[in-house]
């Protein structure tokens, strides 16, 4: 710190001594652990005049979880090293003079989930993984040798087309829809397949669920069973009831995108089969179960804070993904907790997106996903202008994350009749109860700044208004910066202090529900 306190001349009034302890001293912008010796885990230099390189100093901070060099007047290209820092989860570049390409190794972190990086505001930058690097002019004294770079640079240009075109070829090959038809006198088999390794019918779903056997849930989609691959995966196979489809283009176009979505918090879609009235969906199966059954006051085995923090990381990863990183944006629906699944490693994982377009009924009482999305998660615009779009899906999260910190569910049911959970916490919050708004079932073990930052994050996402709102990536930040605090705690804040001691501001948020939640 001493190096970049050195490279950019940043003067702070308290920039003097360990950056880290004793703790009242610790410097600002930064974050510390203190699980044993003091490391720093959050860096926070924004808006901070920065200027010049990137400094190679920052590698050597190999606990930092967030990085922020937002908004200020860095230049030159973007450090590979940023890519290889250990703890990273957390990267925002953004509002800088940075030039050049962006390392691979870092966009590919971004697209599997397991780096947030904001790099938009440099306008000089490179964003996509098929930059250009310039190259300096070459002269030599005396020789031209512009033709024959001309020459060369044609040929580099024409090969590099022609492998393109046999790489995008043996993709179209791989990927593209392939689809047989049968006649018989019952009608016709229509089977989509990733590759060509994989052909489901109906008689081999029937084999994989071993004749439907064990039945694992059931939604307004139909029943969904379990069912083991030949090679041992395990998978959930969702039988689409006649009812819930509204024609096979509809059906074979969703199903097509839906195969083409990958993002390591989407539940995956494997396959799927239609044939003459049997429609299957197969997905990646989901050890332990959903979201909605584990905060359950049923279940004995309670979530730990920082476990409810990362699912609500990992759900907001899996939406930014489907709102900002597919073209078009993909809007969820009917984002709740019965929608957010868990692997065997209680990594959360999204489900049912993109299905309510091409699946609907409207008659089912078990109505999973559907354009009006359900009751105690419905964006309250949605009766005024009718659209759902990708804010609905915010308030809808907000809802989530509210259930994730008081363990209560979206509608709270009781002999006096149903309250809907932000009429619920609303007046707790008010009054600055943190101690009555955490799951009780804690026990008190999770930190007080990390539960305020997180209902204030909840509160963000559920104005009535859409435009008040954030981004979902916005949401996602903050929420990664509030389980860097809870990890930089070392839980040595409890609950001795349940007031917040500066307030908490209501006025700014016009909160309300829709008329159905009430």
């Amino acid at each position: 710190m001493y190096d970049v306190k050195k490279t950019y001349g940043v003067i702070r009034a308290n920039w003097q001594g360990d950056p880290c302890i004793p703790t009242q001293y610790s410097w600002s912008g930064l974050k510390c652990s203190y699980d044993s010796s003091p490391r720093i885990i959050s860096l926070n230099l924004s808006s901070s005049g920065l200027k010049g390189l990137i400094a190679t100093s920052i590698s050597n901070l190999t606990a930092v979880v967030s990085l922020d060099l937002s908004n200020n007047s860095l230049s030159g290209s973007v450090p590979d090293f940023l890519a290889h820092m250990p703890s990273s989860k957390v990267l925002n570049l953004s509002g800088n003079n940075l030039n050049g390409s962006v390392p691979q190794t870092l966009l590919k972190k971004k697209a599997d989930g397991s780096l947030l990086l904001s790099i938009d505001g440099n306008p000089n930058l490179c964003q996509s993984d098929n930059c250009q690097t310039s190259n300096v002019q070459t002269k030599k004294k005396g020789i031209s040798i512009a033709p024959i770079i001309a020459s060369v640079a044609a040929l580099i240009f024409l090969g590099a087309l022609a492998v393109l075109w046999i790489i995008k070829r043996r993709q179209i090959q791989n990927v593209t829809t392939i689809a047989t038809t049968t006649n018989s006198n019952r009608g016709s088999t229509r089977t989509l397949r990733l590759s060509k390794n994989q052909h489901f019918t109906s008689t081999e779903v029937t084999k994989i669920t071993d004749n439907f056997r064990t039945k694992i849930g059931q939604g307004g989609f139909g029943k969904v069973y379990f069912g083991r691959l030949d090679d041992g995966t395990e998978v959930a196979v969702k039988m689409l009831s006649q009812s819930s489809k509204q024609g096979y283009k509809e059906f074979h176009t969703e199903a097509q995108l839906l195969m083409v979505v990958h993002h390591r918090n989407l539940v995956s879609l494997i396959e799927y089969c239609e044939e003459f009235e049997n429609t299957a969906l197969i997905y990646e199966f989901m050890f332990n179960g959903n979201v909605q059954q584990h905060l359950s006051a049923k279940n004995p085995n309670v979530l730990s804070w920082s476990q409810r923090l990362q699912i609500a990381i990992d759900a907001a990863q899996g939406l930014e993904y489907l709102h900002n990183g597919c073209k078009p944006p993909i809007v969820h629906r009917d984002l709740k907790t019965p929608n957010i699944l868990l692997n065997e490693n209680m990594q959360a994982k999204i489900a049912d997106f993109g299905l309510s377009k091409a699946f609907v009924t409207e008659h089912d009482s078990h109505i999973s996903t559907r354009p009006s999305g359900t009751p105690g998660y419905r964006d309250p615009e949605f009766h005024t202008s009718g659209n759902l779009n990708r804010k609905s899906d915010v308030y809808s999260f907000g809802v989530i994350l509210f259930e994730l910190i008081t363990g209560h569910p979206a509608i709270i049911r009781s002999p006096e009749g149903s309250t809907h959970i932000l009429h619920w916490v609303t007046p707790l919050i008010e009054r600055g109860d943190i101690q009555s708004i955490v799951d009780p079932r804690l026990n008190g073990q999770f930190n007080i700044g990390s539960a305020w930052n997180a209902v204030e994050i909840a509160m963000s996402c559920v104005p009535t208004t859409a435009v008040q709102r954030p981004d979902i990536n916005r949401v996602l930040w903050e929420l990664k910066e509030c389980l860097t605090a809870e990890i930089g705690s070392g839980r040595s804040q409890r609950m001795g202090n349940s007031k917040r001691s500066e307030s908490f501001e209501m006025s700014s948020l016009d909160v309300d529900i829709a008329p159905s939640g009430r």
